[in-house]
């Protein structure tokens, strides 16, 4: 057995193989950056190591300094995680170069399918059903889109190396072709250092369903499947173990497929085989075609666990030992269901941009797994994922699965950055995947509805207002008294653009009366939070600053604006371009004195793993360009100022 491991990673997926491996004994070292130095998982290893600055390629992507730290303190393997290196062959032979194990497949499986061009036809030859596609070498623009007429619209542009949605996308029709393929070759080239793409058809009623495998090198076995159908711009949302609708046919077609891909590569440790269905006849044998495979522990691993009961942390560190499959196929049990979804800081109302920020408050429910990498006070990064924590569910049933999942959104608390619990909570009230009616469109063909929260109830300002002046902390045998007559004070709040001006009457210790234009509520303060005339149960929050937060099914974020500040005139702002996260300027693509039109692309900031297009809120005339390409800026930076045309 291993004796001590380094884990190349950071964040949730480097404390979630700490806990399996001081379970198991196992000593652990942490990596970390200088942003990371006092992180959870630095604090959770039994010891860390700092391997160089804030950006990945100056720290987690170090695969030399990472093998350095592994040998300078006696670590016998190397476990990768997800991200960073995972997936990286080279740096797969450079551990083996250094007497080091690596936890996870050979670099030739690696190889085999980190090319999806190459990694589909060498399905095909292992008898994997492939979605018909153009997967050739020839990169010529005219090329590709007559293969894209041959194939038939729509079609799916892919980057031939990577994943998460980078460097894919789809075109309806031929006129929209040339501008899609630039796009996806651009943001391959940025990702993946390599902008090659294949062509697939697209699936006109796609459901994603991905089989986990797990592998000894000589033999493979599936620990079943999991649906990851519910995605925004290819990115997963919510996973659930097993597939709704799933058939005991069709569960051992795409089973026994996923093995007989792993088998041909000599796989090793945990893997996905990812598979498109066609989920318009619902699902059949013959619906389904090999995607991709990942040759790593998957984000979404936790709901196999649930289901099957398996560790599969430990069996990759006891593969990596040497040990064999831990169970044979017929033994590995299917259980009840689970879902997982991802708590993200994130600001829905600006189209899912990620955000930054202090976590003031973080707390988690029982009755749920909480993966996190996070604790109350840390900072959520522009460096790294801005992933908070993966919140796990299970039952006996979905509906209840589901219903757990509900009711631990709701009972999750975060306070001091935006995050898309609002939005996680309202896909589990959803009428279609309450019913299991799931494919990757749904989230796209409801958005609005879903992204959409109705104004503050009355209930809910009164507890703001209760916050805003600490009735919580508001005691003594005085509270409340005045010689004559009740005594008012007013608090101004806002949420979003919505103003509310409330007179509140401490009446006693932690009470009060609070009133606005059309009506009053009485509000108690009681241990975790206020009973609230009119609201449905205990309403809980807390404030920061000038910051209000209220938890719950639709939690809010309240402000308590400082009455000096001065406002900006509507409109102000409409001449100029300001960057909405810290990150780097990686394209320009206007120069002073260009004329624009409304939409145009002026800039790309990558941030976060992702690349962002500003574009022009109107028409007009580049006065200044106010950044440059290769620098790193600070949110809220200008970066073009625009003028009137002529």
């Amino acid at each position: 057995m291993l004796d001590t491991i380094l884990i190349a990673n950071r964040g949730e997926i480097a404390c979630r193989i700490i806990r399996t491996a001081r379970a198991m004994g196992v000593r652990t070292i942490a990596v970390c950056s200088e942003a990371d130095r006092d992180s959870m998982h630095a604090r959770a290893a039994d010891q860390a190591v700092l391997i160089g600055g804030p950006a990945p390629k100056d720290s987690y992507l170090r695969g030399d300094a990472i093998i350095e730290a592994a040998l300078a303190t006696g670590a016998q393997a190397i476990h990768p995680g997800y991200g960073f290196l995972s997936e990286n062959p080279d740096f797969v032979e450079a551990v083996e170069a250094a007497r080091l194990v690596f936890i996870g497949p050979p670099a030739s499986a690696i190889r085999a399918m980190g090319l999806k061009d190459a990694a589909k036809a060498l399905m095909a030859e292992a008898g994997v059903p492939v979605v018909p596609g153009y997967h050739g070498t020839n990169q010529d623009p005219e090329h590709l889109s007559g293969a894209a007429d041959a194939i038939g619209y729509p079609v799916l542009i892919k980057a031939v190396a990577g994943g998460g949605g980078k460097g894919m996308r789809l075109v309806e029709s031929p006129a929209r072709f040339m501008e899609a393929l630039e796009s996806a070759k651009g943001e391959a080239a940025t990702a993946f250092g390599n902008d090659a793409v294949l062509i697939e058809k697209f699936v006109s009623q796609p459901r994603h369903i991905e089989v986990q495998v797990f592998g000894d090198g000589q033999d493979a076995v599936h620990l079943y499947e999991r649906d990851c159908s519910l995605q925004r711009r290819h990115q997963k949302v919510i996973e659930e173990a097993p597939a709704p609708g799933m058939t005991t046919e069709m569960r051992a077609a795409m089973g026994q497929a996923a093995v007989r891909a792993a088998k041909a590569i000599g796989y090793k440790g945990a893997g996905t085989v990812e598979f498109i269905v066609d989920g318009s006849r619902g699902l059949r044998p013959d619906g389904f075609w090999f995607m991709e495979m990942n040759t790593r522990l998957q984000v979404e691993h936790p709901v196999t666990e649930a289901i099957t009961g398996v560790d599969l942390v430990e069996w990759q560190l006891r593969v990596a030992a040497g040990e064999g499959l831990p169970l044979r196929q017929e033994e590995i049990p299917l259980q009840g269901h689970a879902f997982e979804a991802r708590l993200y800081a994130e600001d829905v109302g600006a189209g899912f941009l990620p955000a930054t920020g202090r976590l003031a408050h973080l707390a988690f429910p029982d009755g749920a797994r909480a993966d996190t990498g996070v604790r109350q006070g840390d900072v959520i990064s522009p460096w790294y994922d801005p992933m908070i924590a993966k919140i796990i569910t299970q039952g006996p049933t979905r509906a209840v699965a589901l219903k757990r999942l509900e009711t631990a959104l709701a009972g999750t608390e975060v306070a001091g950055t935006v995050t898309n619990l609002g939005f996680l909570g309202a896909l589990t009230r959803h009428a279609g995947f309450r019913a299991g009616e799931v494919d990757t469109g749904l989230i796209a063909r409801d958005l609005d509805a879903l992204c959409a929260m109705g104004a503050p109830a009355p209930w809910e300002w009164a507890a703001a207002a209760a916050l805003a002046i600490g009735l919580e902390r508001i005691d003594g045998p005085l509270a409340g008294f005045a010689l004559s007559g009740r005594v008012w004070r007013e608090e101004r709040l806002l949420w979003g653009e919505d103003a509310q001006c409330l007179r509140i009457c401490v009446t006693g210790p932690g009470r009060a009366l609070v009133q606005w234009d059309s009506g009053e509520a009485t509000v108690g303060a009681e241990e975790g939070g206020f009973r609230v005339e009119g609201a449905p149960g205990l309403v809980r929050g807390v404030r920061q600053g000038d910051e209000i937060t209220l938890f719950g099914a639709a939690a809010r974020q309240f402000l308590r604006p400082d009455p000096l500040a001065r406002r900006m005139a509507a409109g102000a702002e409409a001449d100029l371009v300001v960057a909405p996260m810290p990150g780097l300027v990686k394209a320009v693509f206007v120069a002073a004195g260009d004329v624009v039109e409304e939409g145009a692309r002026l800039a790309v900031l990558e941030a976060m793993k992702m690349e962002h297009t500003l574009a022009a809120a109107r028409a007009g005339v580049v006065a200044e360009v106010l950044v440059a390409e290769g620098a790193h800026i600070e949110a809220g930076a200008a970066m073009v100022r625009l003028e009137e045309g002529d």
